[in-house]
C-alpha cells in the first residue's frame, strides 16, 4: 500500500478539486515533489473519455459507464501514477477507483465486488494507500455546483446512495480512509487533510 498516492473522494459538490489543489500546495511547500491528477481524466485518452461519461446529452448503460470508467483509469495508472511513484513522488488525486466502487458499485447496484475486480485487472496494483473521504449532505453539495454533468443531474437521491456506499467502504477499510466534515470551511478542511495524511507517512 503507496501512502504516497492519496485520493480525496466524496459525492459531487463535496469540494475534492479545491480540497485536492490546496492540499497538494501544502504537501509542495513541505519539500514534496507532488503531481496532480484528477478522474476521469488525466492523459489524452481519459480526457476523451471524460467528455463522453459526463456529456449531459448522452446516456449509457451502468455497466458501459463502469468500463469507461475503468479504462481512463488504467490509462491513468500505467501513463502518469506509476511512474510518479516510482520516481518517488506524491500523487494526489481528485477521485480515484473509490469513486467507482461507490458510484457504479454501489450506488449503481452494479455491485462493489465486481466493480472491484474490473478495475483492478486494469490498475495493477496502483491503488491509494490513502484516501480522503470528505462527508458532505447531497443537497448542500448539488447547492456548490456551479454546472451539473450527466450523472449529478440525477439528484439528492441517487447521491445519498453514494454517499452511503462511501460509508461502507469507509467502515470496511478504516486504515486507508480519513473522514472529514467537509461542511467547514474550506481552508479548515484543507488543514485538517494535510495533517492527517502526513501523520500517518
Amino acid at each position: 500500500m503507496n501512502l504516497r498516492y492519496v485520493a480525496f473522494e466524496g459525492i459531487d459538490g463535496a469540494g475534492k478539486s479545491t480540497v485536492a489543489r490546496g492540499a497538494a500546495e501544502a504537501f509542495g511547500a513541505a519539500g514534496h515533489d507532488v503531481v496532480v491528477v484528477r478522474e476521469p481524466g488525466g492523459t489524452p485518452v481519459g480526457e476523451s473519455i471524460r467528455h463522453v461519461l459526463l456529456d449531459r446529452g448522452g446516456s449509457m448503460g451502468p455497466w458501459a459507464e463502469a468500463m469507461l470508467f475503468a479504462a481512463q483509469r488504467a490509462q491513468l495508472a500505467i501513463e502518469v501514477i506509476a511512474p510518479a511513484l516510482a520516481a518517488g513522488r506524491v500523487v494526489v488525486g481528485d477521485r480515484s477507483v473509490y469513486s467507482s466502487l461507490a458510484y457504479q458499485g454501489g450506488a449503481r447496484r452494479l455491485g462493489i465486488d465486481d466493480v472491484r475486480r474490473v478495475n483492478a485487472a486494469g490498475l495493477q496494483g496502483v491503488w491509494p494507500g490513502l484516501v480522503v473521504l470528505l462527508r458532505v449532505d447531497p443537497e448542500t453539495g448539488l447547492a456548490r455546483e456551479d454546472e451539473a454533468d450527466r450523472i449529478s443531474i440525477e439528484g439528492a437521491r441517487f447521491q445519498a446512495a453514494v454517499a452511503e456506499a462511501y460509508d461502507a467502504l469507509a467502515a470496511a477499510e478504516p486504515e486507508r480512509f480519513i473522514v472529514l466534515d467537509a461542511r467547514r470551511p474550506v481552508a479548515e478542511v484543507v488543514d485538517s487533510a494535510v495533517e492527517e495524511v502526513m501523520g500517518r507517512w
